[in-house]
């Protein structure tokens, strides 16, 4: 990866608000990513996720359970901690619009209709956060400080 190619993605302001949305969100992304991977926290694993999956037409069943359950984890953790913030918000935010409209679309609005609140609320502090980036206490800030 090139140098400029890594600072524009690690590039971030000294905002205390970007680990106010990053560190709670990166948490709940987490336990939902580990539901689906692991099957902890009441989760179903890879195997029923990935059934789950297949039974709405996102097939291989299994692989888009892994890809999901990847994206919640890992992009949830790396929000957590601030590593490559903007890559992970992005990874994150796509696999809310995918949960939005294979999932929860037909549902209407509210969660406890199995509706899209949930989801869209996650894909908006993602957006948010791909925008602004990591901010002051993060691993990207602390990188850009040593790159600068």
């Amino acid at each position: 990866m090139s140098l400029p190619l890594l600072k524009k993605l690690i590039s971030t302001n000294n905002s205390l608000s970007a680990l106010i949305l990053r560190a709670p969100i990166g948490i709940i992304l987490m336990a939902h990513g580990a539901q689906k991977l692991f099957g902890w926290f009441g989760g179903y694993g890879l195997e029923g996720t990935g059934q789950f999956m297949a039974s709405l037409g996102l097939n291989p069943g299994y692989l888009m359970a892994f890809l999901a359950g990847s994206a919640e984890f890992f992009g949830g953790l790396a929000l957590l901690i601030g590593l490559l913030t903007r890559p992970a918000a992005f990874v994150v935010a796509f696999t809310m619009l995918i949960a939005i409209f294979s999932v929860h679309i037909s549902h209407g609005l509210f969660a406890s209709n199995g509706g899209y609140e949930y989801a869209l609320s996650l894909f908006v502090v993602a957006v948010a956060i791909l925008i602004q980036g990591a901010g002051r206490f993060s691993v990207d800030k602390a990188i850009q400080n040593k790159l600068s």
